[in-house]
């Protein structure tokens, strides 16, 4: 059942930017991930980005380091993912997700019940 809601996908030409934003103002209890999948056609999803809730703990996938950011607004009820710098390999729908209480947030982090229906971000070359 999708209870996110994702918003700012499109089509970019390579090298361009994009922010993607998710409200979570349900999804900030205590020890909970905040994070953005992936998934390309004919592939399985894959995590992008995972955040720690409260803050200040950040994930991200290694084909993404250094170009996508992860992060809250003050108020913490909203998760951006920032892509810069996009690929045509980072063609795919994305998708924000918050976890079930954790101990870590990193890509090994399981226990996402909670999926929006995704937004699907193109980049063409």
């Amino acid at each position: 059942q999708a209870r996110l809601v994702e918003s700012g996908g499109g089509a970019v030409q390579t090298a361009g930017s994009l922010k993607l934003s998710c409200p979570v103002s349900e999804y900030t209890y205590t020890g909970a991930c905040l994070g953005w999948f992936r998934q390309a056609p004919g592939e399985g999803r894959e995590p992008v980005a995972i955040i720690y809730a409260g803050g200040g703990s950040e994930w991200y996938a290694d084909s993404v380091q250094g170009r996508f950011t992860i992060f809250q607004d003050n108020a913490k009820n909203t998760v951006f993912l920032q892509m810069n710098n996009l690929f045509p390999e980072d063609t795919a729908m994305y998708y924000c997700t918050a976890s079930t209480p954790r101990s870590r947030c990193d890509g090994a982090s399981t226990g996402f019940p909670y999926w929006g229906q995704g937004t699907q971000v193109t980049v063409s070359s």
